[in-house]
């Protein structure tokens, strides 16, 4: 079984930017095979790692709908191909996108036939990370699960500190199979103040560290450029590695 993140938080707080550092962490240990799931609706962690996707699960699953499987193939066999098509690989890493979601109408066939794909691809990586879309709706429908390490990322607002606790919530509540918590707060100007510290450890969510806020990470963004692609020097990158040091076998 590979070792599984599923990353989650309110929207803004930067989660598909620290998924970028995450991969970028286990390839400079090493860690591979690792399969990056882009598990947004609005899909941008290949921009994040440079990467052009022609294909997703969420378009292969429209075309089952529409009834376009090709005459003498079977649903299964059209999804295990579709499925191979939507592999975006890399030297380091593969990537698969998930897609746009459910729209009207029944998927239930689609998405039995896709979970059971995934569920066979994963096992063919050591290191699985997937970004999730913003809020807890992946959560509530189950899409998140069986993952080693929830990683709630937030800002400093107190709403997004809040999302999180709500997160952590709904997973226990669900009981979806979350082996631990940790909450990581992005974009810190300072120290993080000692009500904030305070609140934190009420809820009972491991803080597993803050990464600073950096200019350098807007520009890589407005210029188009991959932030996986940033020196390790980074102020950022160095603060989120030392998280990863500590959560991560």
């Amino acid at each position: 079984m590979p070792f599984s993140i599923a990353l989650a938080g309110k929207g803004g707080t930067g989660k598909t930017t620290v998924s970028g550092m995450l991969i970028k962490y286990l390839i400079s240990k090493d860690m591979k095979p690792i399969l990056a799931v882009d598990a947004d609706s609005n899909p941008n962690l290949n921009e994040v790692l440079g990467m052009k996707v022609d294909d997703t699960l969420g378009d292969a699953r429209e075309d089952m709908k529409k009834g376009k499987v090709p005459d003498g193939m079977t649903k299964d066999i059209f999804i295990s191909m579709r499925l191979e098509e939507a592999i975006a690989e890399s030297d380091d890493y593969d990537l698969i996108v998930m897609g746009q979601p459910e729209g009207s109408g029944c998927y239930c066939a689609a998405n039995t036939l896709l979970s059971g794909f995934l569920e066979k691809l994963t096992g063919n990586y050591d290191y699985v990370i997937m970004d999730n879309e913003a809020g807890m709706e992946h959560i509530s429908r189950l899409t998140t699960k069986n993952f080693d390490i929830l990683l709630i990322v937030t800002d400093t607002s107190r709403r997004g500190l809040q999302a999180g606790f709500r997160i952590k919530k709904l997973a226990e509540e669900l009981n979806i199979g979350i082996g631990r918590c940790v909450l990581v707060v992005n974009q810190v100007k300072e120290e993080l103040p000692e009500e904030v510290l305070k609140i934190i450890e009420q809820s009972g969510l491991e803080l597993g560290g803050t990464i600073p806020e950096d200019h350098a990470f807007y520009e890589y963004d407005l210029n188009g450029r991959p932030t996986i692609e940033m020196p390790e020097d980074n102020n950022a990158i160095k603060a989120a590695y030392e998280i990863f040091d500590k959560i991560i076998k």
